[in-house]
């Protein structure tokens, strides 16, 4: 079943190019959304539809699980895309603590860290958020016939 739900998670990283997208394999029903997030006068955030984005606007993306059988979903990694031209916004993650990822293959807590050779010694330094690719969520189980909703916000980058 975990094999599956990480083929799943795939798919849906396919599926994020729409602004609404929808796909439900076997028991699991995923919906990603996006909503641009707008400040009022009064420092209170809205939200508008993202059909349109300029640099500095910031996305707001919201993945919900809900699993339709009367069984729990064991091994559940939720995952949503961060889309080229973005980079991701730190503290943004609900709920937190999510993981990074710049290949969808290795997965990293944030702030991702990656070894470099400077000088000729190695060193640890933090990747630019710009490189992140992927956020991923690790909640395990999906109780029957109940729902998650993970959200995650992006800057738009020129």
């Amino acid at each position: 079943m975990q094999s599956a739900l990480k083929l799943f998670a795939a798919a849906l990283v396919l599926a994020a190019a729409p602004l609404h997208a929808q796909q439900q394999t076997g028991p699991l029903e995923v919906r990603l959304e996006s909503r641009k997030v707008v400040a009022a006068a009064d420092g209170k955030e809205t939200f508008a539809p993202a059909t349109t984005a300029r640099p500095g606007d910031v996305i707001e993306y919201v993945a919900t699980y809900r699993n339709t059988s009367r069984q729990p979903i064991r091994g559940l990694e939720a995952t949503v895309p961060v889309p080229g031209n973005t980079e991701f916004v730190v503290g943004s993650t609900r709920p937190a603590p999510a993981k990074a990822s710049v290949d969808s293959r290795t997965w990293g807590d944030i702030p991702l860290k990656r070894k470099v050779i400077r000088d000729g010694r190695e060193v640890e330094e933090q990747v630019p958020v710009r490189e992140y690719r992927y956020l991923r969520w690790f909640p395990g189980e999906l109780g029957a016939e109940k729902s998650m909703t993970f959200t995650a916000r992006v800057r738009v980058v020129e």
